[in-house]
């Protein structure tokens, strides 16, 4: 997953969640696309993590 792409796909999901109103939602809909959101963030997470790693320049 690109930079660009990650984050355009949470952008999505956090937009359509919110379009969303929470009390018309199954549960079990509902739980699925919260896991399903915080999967998205975790791997952005990770991404920007990689990104902005600063090695020590002692480390060779």
């Amino acid at each position: 997953m690109e930079w660009g792409c990650g984050v355009r796909e949470l952008a999505i999901a956090i937009d359509h969640l919110s379009a969303e109103d929470p009390s018309d939602i199954p549960r079990a809909l509902l739980a699925e696309q919260v896991i399903e959101l915080h999967w998205q963030m975790a791997r952005l997470q990770a991404q920007i993590a990689r990104r902005t790693y600063v090695r020590d320049p002692g480390d060779t």
